[in-house]
């Protein structure tokens, strides 16, 4: 009994020769092996800077400083899924390499504490690190490391206001790569020390082009009315689209992928798991394109913009789209 609870056990058995022992090892180990379930988004993000779709501007800026040239301090910003992380990414491992990745890059995103403090002491001692040695593969190596803050918009003031002092102090072993949606949240003295660039929201064809790619390798079928209304619903947002298309090759079960699955995804209600965001921006596709007179669009239009804004800084969705819905009726109303 004592045996058993050390987790050893007692057998009568004789013991296995090494050539059985290591065949029934070996024998073990394939069968337990199975393919890891990866998200379409992380199977297909972009490997090097040659596969960023559609943001050429920075593609050119990094590809020079993978022939040698030096790598400024970098901002990206502009809308979700537009490939302002990818990007980075797939910089570094080209710069670096699949060994020296995990030592010279640190990546912090919004799961992560970022307060002053944590820029003080984790991104403090991470640039202070000295840099040294080669690539295996005989490739030059940059003398330095990279810093990726992602999501860079949601620092407190005071932390960006640190981030500058360090990024003044290691400008010579360590680069900083700031990453927001919304540029005008970043603090004037960090941008003036970055060079700044714009992730567009890519275009209806350069998506279809890369959905219908990732669908040919993953044996999906689609319909065109399903990959024009797909690419319609994630308005420039690939990273959207690409797990709508996964969340949609789950829901038919191998069958074609139609306009109506699509819709019954990328719906609106919330009651049903929806954002409501989504909900907002396809109300003012509508209320634009409603022939109602232009005094009441420009109050509808008004109070989503405002809705919009709440939802982002992490309003109730509940109460926000009552108020939404109040404001909307009550123009309405006017009309009868």
């Amino acid at each position: 009994m004592q045996a058993f609870l050390k987790g050893t056990s007692i057998s009568t058995k004789p013991p296995l020769t090494k050539e059985r022992g290591v065949a029934a090892t070996a024998g073990s180990s394939g069968e337990n092996k199975k393919a890891k379930p990866v998200p379409w988004v992380e199977k297909y993000r972009p490997k090097c800077v040659d596969e960023v779709a559609f943001q050429e501007e920075v593609v050119a800026v990094l590809k020079k400083s993978l022939e040698g040239a030096d790598l400024p301090n970098l901002l990206f910003y502009g809308p979700p899924g537009t490939g302002k992380t990818s990007t980075i990414l797939a910089a570094a491992r080209e710069l670096f390499g699949p060994e020296l990745f995990r030592l010279r890059v640190l990546e912090l995103n919004a799961s992560d504490e970022r307060g002053i403090q944590v820029v003080r002491e984790k991104v403090k001692n991470f640039a202070q690190l000295t840099v040294s040695g080669s690539r295996s593969d005989g490739k030059p190596c940059p003398p330095f490391k990279i810093v990726i803050l992602d999501e860079a918009d949601s620092m407190t003031s005071a932390a960006q206001a640190a981030l500058r002092r360090t990024m003044e102090k290691e400008s010579k072993t360590t680069r900083f790569c700031l990453i927001c949606n919304y540029v005008s949240r970043i603090i004037e003295p960090l941008t003036s020390r970055c060079s700044k660039f714009r992730f567009k929201p890519l275009s209806d064809k350069i998506q279809q082009q890369r959905l219908l790619d990732i669908a040919e390798r993953e044996n999906v079928k689609i319909s065109d009315e399903g990959i024009a209304y797909l690419v319609k619903v994630s308005e420039g947002d690939l990273r959207k689209a690409i797990t709508f298309l996964q969340s949609a090759t789950r829901l038919t079960g191998g069958k074609e992928i139609t306009e109506k699955v699509i819709t019954d995804i990328a719906g609106d209600l919330i009651d049903e798991g929806h954002a409501a965001t989504q909900l907002v921006s396809q109300l003012h596709d509508a209320v634009v394109e409603n022939n109602l007179p232009d005094k009441q669009k420009s109050i509808i239009t008004e109070k989503l913009a405002e809705a919009d804004k709440c939802l982002a800084d992490g309003a109730d969705e509940h109460l926000q789209l009552i108020s939404l819905c109040a404001t909307v009726m009550q123009q309405l109303s006017q009309n009868c």
